[in-house]
């Protein structure tokens, strides 16, 4: 569903528009600060952001982000949403003029798309960020000269540093004065190009030339044209014979034609040996040999301080969580709703909470390397053995990415033009351990590595955190080269990427990044979380009335015969009834399907409710482990440490149980959002259906090969 409008609909709205990389998000972070809002574009599942700016006199403005779009020639959905919204001026989220951002060190490749907007006569201005970077490569630009020749008003500013931007807000203030640009200035129709142009504005009256021209070059994938409408287009397009490709080449030529001499007579380069910095930085950090080794020396710096710097905040977490419900039960009287509280959402929530230094440690240090420029140099290093696999080099983007979460990860292979590689990398891309691993993986490494570390440097829980990410990569790897050779497709890949220009991190975008992240971890994953673990404490609490009257006797009568003190008679009474429950008789029930793997009913629980969200995991343990005991200020690991199979008397988190349930949660696709946008991008239910049969049963045939053959 859509989400509603941030403000009135007759706000002035701007959109902001530029190539990947030029800044765009940064100067939106700048112009609209903690004042803004995600949503969807209507009737697709890409992400805008909108935010409030205010100007003097107390105007506001609407800033919509727009995805980067490199022309009016999309070869990605997220190209193609912006295109839409252009053409479809009756759209909701048409723009009433255009800021368009520019990369000054990278000026005259930016050009394309500006004159393509400017061409649609609404009110613009051309934007020039990273003059700080320009500075320091030596770049000098006469803005005069620009504004005469470009016939726009030009602004120089620096986005991360927040030069130029007052100068910016009062030319915004002077952007809604203006009625509209003046049009067709960048080139002119062909006669095949009119004719059409023509033709089609008969159907759409309100339509000037270049608008109905893009109508003819796109009606096919246009979303908000009926079938009649497209029927009647496609007969002037053949009419007329309209080539298209041809014609988009033609225009593209033409304008590089314009200009091209334009940015060149306004830029000179004082200082050369700057560009050549950058080519020997780029040499060394996508070399076929060092590059590599830099990649997987950074990926070792992340998943060392997950757990060297995550350790300190997450005993406090885990510390405040177990005094919390202690003063709970101290305050309430005993009672369900003293044990809902504590043993219920308290142990439910804290077992998440605590995980959360860890998570934004990653997403801080994911978000370094992206400000700085390094992704799409990683993206363009492993482009040809990702394509080996069947991928491509904008894959590794959306492996990277989801090792933060496999939902945005997965909606951003957008950007892969390639059919088949597109659908590999979705496919795939749920192996890749995400966040919402890490509380497995960290509560069950303790039991698997020992606290250490290794030469004295590395630390070797950190390292088996690493081992498993690598497993993950390696199966996604390999499920991908599998895909390659069922899938069959004739189009032909190809890998286009503009590298970004080496710069300092913004750490203002970078904390809202993390920011945002975390608290969507939170919020997303919270509810779930108190949602499954308010019913597991009834399922866990309650069960048929005989069951546990007989639990609770049986129970009694083996604590007087073992002579138990009265704290191990209430543990063993707790156990006895958490069995006969409902939990207990849901766990039991698919205690055969499991039980070569090593694992038991408590751990059937855990699985069960771990499909609605991986880290419910660790929340249902905690749940299931808090249900009875009076010892709340244990933390969910100490508690899973001391668990003993009652039959046996063995510890049940042993070295082959514990392997094989992390190898589980390694592989298994535990996550209904991440099917559920799979859906969307392939519109169709049956790519998620093969995609969860295919990793179960990858994750069910390595926890059984694991466990027996440690045992």
């Amino acid at each position: 569903m859509e989400k509603q409008t941030l403000i009135s609909t007759k706000t002035y709205t701007i959109g902001l528009f530029g190539n990947p990389n030029c800044g765009k998000s940064t100067l939106f972070n700048q112009l609209t600060g903690l004042r803004q809002k995600v949503g969807n574009f209507p009737g697709v599942t890409v992400d805008k952001k909108m935010g409030k700016l205010s100007l003097a006199h107390d105007e506001e403005v609407l800033l919509i982000d727009f995805p980067g779009t490199y022309s009016f020639y999309p070869n990605s959905q997220d190209e193609r949403i912006a295109v839409q919204t252009l053409i479809h001026q009756d759209a909701k989220d048409y723009p009433d003029a255009i800021i368009y951002i520019a990369d000054v060190t990278h000026l005259e490749k930016h050009l394309l798309l500006f004159t393509q907007l400017y061409d649609l006569g609404l009110p613009s201005m051309l934007v020039l960020n990273m003059a700080d970077q320009a500075e320091r490569d030596g770049l000098s630009i006469d803005i005069s000269k620009l504004e005469k020749s470009l016939n726009t008003s030009v602004f120089l500013l620096s986005a991360r540093t927040g030069a130029g931007l007052d100068e910016l807000k009062v030319g915004i203030g002077k952007l809604m004065q203006q009625s509209s640009n003046s049009r067709q200035q960048f080139r002119s129709l062909s006669s095949t190009e009119k004719q059409v142009s023509q033709g089609i504005q008969q159907l759409f009256p309100d339509r000037d030339d270049y608008s109905a021209l893009l109508y003819a070059h796109h009606y096919k994938w246009l979303p908000f044209l009926s079938v009649e409408e497209k029927a009647k287009i496609e007969q002037i397009v053949e009419g007329n014979q309209f080539e298209s490709l041809k014609l988009q080449v033609n225009e593209t030529m033409e304008r590089f034609n314009k200009f091209t001499p334009i940015a060149k007579a306004a830029m000179a380069n004082e200082n050369p040996g700057r560009t050549s910095r950058s080519l020997w930085l780029d040499n060394l950090l996508t070399h076929r040999i060092f590059g590599p080794i830099i990649f997987l020396g950074l990926m070792l710096l992340v998943f060392q301080a997950i757990f060297a710097w995550a350790s300190y905040p997450m005993d406090w977490i885990e510390g405040f969580f177990g005094q919390l419900a202690e003063g709970v039960r101290q305050v309430l009287p005993a009672g369900w709703v003293s044990d809902l509280i504590t043993d219920g959402i308290l142990a439910g929530l804290g077992g998440i909470v605590v995980f959360v230094p860890q998570i934004a440690i990653l997403f801080f240090l994911i978000s370094i390397l992206e400000e700085v420029g390094y992704m799409a140099r990683a993206a363009f290093m492993f482009d040809r053995v990702m394509q080996f696999f069947g991928l491509n080099g904008r894959s590794m983007v959306a492996l990277i990415s989801s090792s933060a979460c496999a939902i945005p990860a997965v909606m951003s292979t957008r950007n892969i033009s390639n059919w088949k590689e597109r659908l590999i990398t979705i496919m795939v891309t749920p192996l890749i351990s995400c966040s919402a691993r890490i509380p497995v993986y960290t509560v069950l490494i303790g039991f698997v590595v020992p606290v250490g570390t290794v030469w004295g440097i590395f630390n070797q829980q950190g390292l088996a955190f690493m081992g498993l990410y690598i497993l993950g990569i390696v199966a996604a790897l390999f499920s991908a080269w599998v895909f390659k050779k069922i899938l069959k497709t004739d189009e032909k890949s190809f890998l286009m990427l503009e590298l970004p220009s080496y710069r300092l991190p913004v750490m203002r975008n970078v904390w809202l990044n993390v920011w945002e992240k975390v608290k969507t971890f939170l919020l997303e994953a919270g509810k779930v979380i108190i949602i499954i673990s308010i019913a597991l404490w009834g399922l866990a609490t309650y069960g048929p009335s005989t069951a546990m009257q007989n639990a609770e006797l049986s129970a009694t009568e083996q604590a007087v015969q073992q002579d138990l003190s009265e704290e191990e008679t209430a543990d063993l009474i707790a156990s006895k009834k958490l069995e006969a429950s409902f939990a207990g008789h849901l766990g039991k029930f698919i205690e055969p399907v499991i039980e070569p793997l090593g694992f038991d009913w408590k751990m059937g629980i855990a699985l069960i409710t771990s499909f609605a969200a991986r880290e419910v995991f660790v929340g249902t343990m905690a749940t299931i482990y808090s249900i009875g005991s009076e010892d709340n200020e244990s933390s969910v690991r100490d508690k899973m440490a001391t668990e003993r199979n009652p039959e046996t008397g063995a510890l049940v988190y042993t070295l082959p149980t514990s392997l094989s349930l992390l190898v589980f949660y390694v592989f298994a696709m535990m996550c209904m959002s991440t099917l559920a946008v799979v859906k969307r991008e392939t519109k169709s239910w049956k790519w998620p259906i093969i995609q969860f049969v295919f990793m179960t049963a990858m994750a069910y045939l390595s926890s059984w090969v694991i466990f027996q053959s440690l045992t």
